[in-house]
């Protein structure tokens, strides 16, 4: 190959165009690359709704942080999008939350686990957030109507679905029956 045409595959390479994101979805960047958020299920969106629900009444008398659905956070080298995070009151900046993504990892992440997911995945996202200083991270199990508190990769709460999720290191008082959490409101509709 001619040195024109190696200074020509350089230049094409240069010259490259990064494809690009649908505004209408959601991405995490994962390792410098982004990676698509999975639009979440009714059943999931159910969930997290619930528990916004819950933990934000929760907040709304007990004053000790905010609630983000949603919201994008830089996890180490990573940005990750937790379906749900928790910022202690004495973490958040005095101007407010910014509005790109949180320069901090949260307290709380809660991931809500779709059929899709694969576990792999789901753990490697969980110890991110445990290496990046949250506190803790609940995986949400709609399947086995359990949830799951990683304190550390070492401590592992087990919440069955007859338990109360209780989080006394974050939340104290707080109390959620889990048989709550993973009702089907159309049994109990009248």
């Amino acid at each position: 190959m001619s040195t024109q045409a190696v200074a020509q595959v350089a230049l094409d390479l240069d010259q490259r165009v990064e494809p690009e994101l649908d505004p209408d979805r959601k991405y995490e960047i994962v390792n410098g690359k982004p990676e698509e958020k999975e639009m979440p299920g009714a059943r999931h969106s159910e969930i997290c709704g619930f528990l916004t629900v819950e933990i934000g009444i929760y907040l709304k008398s007990n004053l000790l942080g905010r609630l983000y659905p949603e919201a994008s956070f830089q996890i180490g080298s990573n940005e990750r999008i937790p379906d749900l995070a928790f910022i202690t009151s004495d973490r958040l900046p005095s101007e407010g939350a910014p509005e790109t993504k949180w320069p901090i990892s949260p307290d709380l992440a809660i991931e809500v686990i779709s059929p899709n997911d694969l576990y792999e995945k789901v753990m490697i996202k969980t110890l991110e957030y445990l290496a990046a200083g949250v506190k803790q991270v609940w995986l949400v199990s709609p399947e086995s109507r359990m949830i799951l508190v990683y304190r550390s990769n070492t401590s592992i709460t087990v919440f069955l679905p007859d338990a109360d999720l209780v989080s006394e290191d974050l939340l104290p008082g707080f109390r959620c029956p889990l048989s709550e959490v993973f009702k089907n409101p159309a049994t109990t509709a009248n």
